[in-house]
């Protein structure tokens, strides 16, 4: 069992953006062209507490290098104030061939950066009649972070950024530690934000409705990466492109509270994956809103994760645990 905790993951992944978005873009191929397995997530939650909550995500990525493993994620928001990170995770890759775990990986900065990877290949495949200058993050933590440092990879052209976070202390020092090369606006409130650029990614901890995107310009591409920000009305003015129209309409989502509201999903026009397997860009209605919502596959974290794993593996990185599963004699033993 290898062991690859944050700082080696983050030191494979710093510089690679191009072949971690190559093998976020491989997962979502292969998972269009049914070449993945992806059970329902497993949502674990407290009866004395509903803010906080565990994720449980199995998955299996076929190809060459098939993998299958899990990432089992946290969510308890109450640590931005104590100066810790909202999320922490942990991933176990298995193999393919005895079913034995073989890596443990710590997985914040893999789920973040395989998030940000979603987000940017949406808005390189999802171009609007002019090219996004701009971009508008709604939520000033990890994620947007990491989405901008992606999308940059993808639209180079990116010059200007305007932020909006409900903690005007949190927007200012993410406006303070961005880029020299950017020029950085915090917007006084949201509807300001939202009509200051026609590229926008929400990253919130939102678990309730509260935007209807009527702010927004027609033509904006809206990246709904926290799943819960925009209201019934909301999804149903938008063209909708998902990542996966089953789990997307899960664990009262956006695009779940329309569906319910429906009786249908109807009003889902189609999933990155598919659009990525025609090799061609497809451009954004200039009359309407494009909201994309990922629910988040673990093919993603996993492909991510194998990267990560055979980089590791070729610097001799990580720490090799060579007793973790039971000596052949034992296990021979336990079954006898």
């Amino acid at each position: 069992m290898l062991i690859l905790g944050n700082d080696t993951v983050r030191r494979v992944l710093d510089g690679r953006e191009l072949e971690v978005l190559a093998a976020v873009r491989q997962a979502y191929v292969q998972h269009a062209r049914g070449e993945t397995a992806l059970p329902h997530s497993v949502f674990l939650r407290f009866p004395d507490d509903t803010r906080n909550r565990i994720i449980g995500l199995p998955a299996y990525l076929g190809g060459a290098q098939a993998v299958a493993g899990m990432k089992w994620i946290s969510s308890f928001p109450g640590n931005v104030s104590l100066g810790l990170q909202r999320a922490s995770a942990a991933i176990v890759l298995n193999s393919m061939r005895t079913g034995n775990p073989v890596a443990l990986l710590e997985g914040s900065t893999i789920s973040a950066r395989r998030t940000a990877a979603s987000a940017a290949l949406a808005a390189a495949t999802l171009p609007g009649d002019t090219p996004d200058s701009g971009v508008t993050l709604v939520g000033c933590g990890v994620i947007n972070r990491e989405v901008l440092r992606f999308l940059r990879v993808v639209r180079p052209e990116l010059r200007a950024v305007t932020v909006f976070d409900l903690d005007r202390e949190r927007a200012a020092a993410f406006a303070t530690c961005s880029d020299p090369d950017l020029t950085v606006t915090v917007a006084t409130d949201l509807d300001q934000a939202l009509a200051a650029n026609r590229l926008i990614s929400f990253a919130t901890t939102a678990s309730v409705p509260h935007v209807d995107l009527s702010a927004c310009h027609p033509g904006t591409l809206v990246l709904g990466l926290s799943l819960r920000d925009v209201t019934i009305d909301g999804v149903l003015g938008a063209v909708n492109i998902v990542d996966d129209h089953d789990h997307v309409c899960r664990a009262a989502t956006s695009l779940h509270l329309a569906e319910q509201h429906l009786g249908h999903r109807e009003f889902i026009t189609g999933a990155l994956g598919d659009l990525l397997d025609t090799g061609t860009n497809h451009r954004r209605d200039p009359h309407r809103v494009t909201l994309f919502s990922p629910f988040g596959l673990g093919v993603l974290d996993l492909a991510v994760s194998a990267l990560v794993l055979r980089v590791a593996r070729e610097s001799g990185l990580g720490v090799e645990l060579t007793d973790f599963l039971p000596a052949e004699e034992a296990a021979l033993s336990s079954t006898g």
